[in-house]
């Protein structure tokens, strides 16, 4: 069973992509977001960042028990050929596990309305567009050893 990755800077089309390509290639979409309230793997909520404040070590370790535990179960391999991850922290998925990595990309105007409308605070929108300046989730990707596709959205 394959498993992909998609990740990226917010609001460069991961979610958008991730779930086309599910539909495609009759994969399981993996909301990271959901799964990460569900097993409570955050230890509260940052306003300033509109964002969950989440452990690394403990997110990784919970979602490759449970994507392992997926890839075993006789009914989820009849019922899907693969798992699409998608979230900006799917890149610290272990490379072990996985098959291929996406990361979009967005150009800097389009981002920054994309941010924008969905309401985020200006430090928000400046903190993200940085990110996606300097390449962070890529870099990030491919350090820890990820194949990588980009996709520009």
């Amino acid at each position: 069973m394959k498993l992909i990755l998609v990740t990226g800077t917010p609001c460069t089309g991961k979610t958008t992509y991730a779930k086309k390509l599910c539909r495609v290639k009759n994969y399981y979409y993996f909301d990271v977001n959901l799964f990460i309230k569900s097993h409570k793997l955050h230890s509260g909520f940052d306003k300033k960042y509109d964002s969950f404040i989440v452990n690394i070590e403990d997110f990784v370790n919970s979602i490759e028990t449970h994507i392992k535990n997926m890839k075993k179960s006789k009914l989820f391999k009849s019922k899907f050929k693969g798992v699409v991850v998608d979230s900006h922290l799917s890149h610290y998925i272990s490379p072990k596990m996985v098959d291929l990595c996406v990361v979009m990309r967005c150009d800097l105007g389009k981002l920054k309305k994309r941010l924008e409308k969905r309401g985020y605070s200006k430090s928000k929108v400046e903190e993200n567009v940085e990110a996606e300046i300097f390449d962070i989730c890529l870099m990030e990707a491919n350090d820890i050893g990820h194949r990588v596709r980009v996709v520009r959205s």
